[in-house]
């Protein structure tokens, strides 16, 4: 009998605790889809910059298609989805000829394939070099995973090749001090970052352990032929996908450097106007001809570090021909994708709040006196309730019917 009291106690709730952990869902589900409200397919919007994507497995096993998130809530509803957070350069793929029979509900008049489309092992479901689901049915604990901002996979902490003596650069408090991450796979592959001065690396010690980079093979080729992406979180929308380590992104221009995270200001030629070809080369290496084989490691990247990025002629060129011309774009950024998603959402509440007082105004003498009677009913309701009710057990679902029941009698004896 204790124990069934004790578990009881642990369920129980206030109020307040109640309205901000709504408060706290809707505004992490408006992160991920970037204040898309899931009413409209996105692919008349063509290849979009940045978007929250969804696989459905039950439609493409293979993990070979992806879908916007009106289409994973119309079309998919009931079906197996993995949700893949933001995918960068994509068009949705649903009821295209990888679905077979099946037919977009929303927007069926697509092409048969999205040929600029990028898909990873994340599609199927699997994460990180050791290919496990997630959640991870065999793990009782779920831990946070980091995500590449090149192949945009998604991997433990256990697994980023650091050496022993390397760690994750976070505070005191745990907090991320870096912006963005470069998995070993992608490091190996475009090495070239490598020659960048530690302005542009975050603080912490970045190992160089051995790591099994062949996993990954398919996931550089794969942004190599073009530019994909993949991300995950928290349940959203009844979708489930990796828990995201987010960067502690600071104010100011200055880049965090060495363990002591002293702060200093970049002097780059290439800063001052970021849309700019420019013609001397920061690297002072012609990349296309001199390709350095650097030790592969991953590397977290501080605050600013895409400013830093040359943007002479030759260096535009690879970026391209590398298909990683997206690292040179701010708005690429998942920083600023929640800064979008962010403004949306205020703007949102803004125009509920406007709807709600508008049509109040329209309303006639006598419809606004119902309405103001019927507020002042509910809080004398409440009232009595909570002055009658014993204060040492909490509140019930039977308890807040019977709340309910009691006004709409009241309401019937004043008809």
């Amino acid at each position: 009998m204790a124990g069934e009291l004790d578990d009881e106690a642990e369920q129980t709730v206030s109020i307040q605790e109640y309205l901000k952990g709504v408060e706290e869902q809707e505004l992490e589900a408006d992160l991920v889809l970037g204040g898309d409200e899931g009413k409209e397919c996105t692919y008349t919007n063509g290849y979009m910059k940045r978007q929250a994507i969804f696989s459905c497995l039950t439609c493409t096993p293979d993990g070979n298609a992806g879908v916007c998130t009106a289409c994973s809530l119309s079309c998919h509803d009931g079906h197996e989805i993995v949700e893949l957070w933001t995918k960068r350069n994509f068009r949705c793929d649903c009821g295209n000829s990888k679905f077979g029979e099946f037919f977009c509900k929303i927007f069926p008049n697509k092409d048969i394939e999205n040929a600029e489309n990028s898909y990873n092992h994340n599609f199927k479901g699997s994460y990180c070099t050791c290919s496990r689901p997630y959640p991870d049915p065999d793990v009782e604990e779920q831990v946070e995973m980091i995500q590449c901002c090149i192949c945009e996979d998604w991997f433990h902490e256990e697994h980023l090749g650091l050496e022993p003596s390397g760690e994750v650069p976070r505070d005191d408090e745990g907090e991320p001090l870096y912006e963005d991450f470069i998995c070993k796979a992608c490091s190996a592959s475009f090495s070239f970052l490598g020659l960048y001065p530690q302005s542009i690396w975050a603080a912490g010690r970045q190992g160089d352990a051995a790591v099994d980079t062949n996993k990954d093979k398919n996931v550089v080729e794969d942004t190599s032929s073009a530019g994909g992406s993949g991300k995950l979180d928290n349940d959203v929308n009844a979708h489930n996908n990796p828990k995201m380590d987010q960067a502690n992104v600071s104010d100011g221009n200055s880049l965090f450097v060495g363990e002591s995270s002293q702060k200093i200001v970049v002097s780059d030629p290439c800063v001052k106007d970021a849309s700019s070809h420019t013609s001397t080369c920061v690297l002072g290496v012609n990349l296309g001809v001199d390709s350095p084989a650097l030790d592969s490691k991953p590397l977290f990247l501080s605050k600013n570090w895409r400013d830093v990025l040359c943007r002479c002629e030759k260096c535009i060129v690879l970026y391209n021909q590398k298909r990683i011309a997206f690292l040179l774009d701010k708005e690429d950024s998942i920083a600023e994708y929640e800064q979008m998603a962010t403004q949306k959402r205020k703007e949102k509440l803004q125009q509920q709040e406007g709807a709600e007082l508008s049509l109040f105004n329209k309303l006639g003498h006598i419809e606004k006196m119902e309405i103001l009677s019927g507020i002042a009913d509910m809080k004398d309701e409440i009232r009595t309730f909570l002055e009658s009710f014993d204060s040492s057990k909490p509140i019930t679902a039977d308890d807040v019917h019977q709340v309910f029941d009691n006004l709409a009698k009241k309401r019937r004896r004043v008809e």
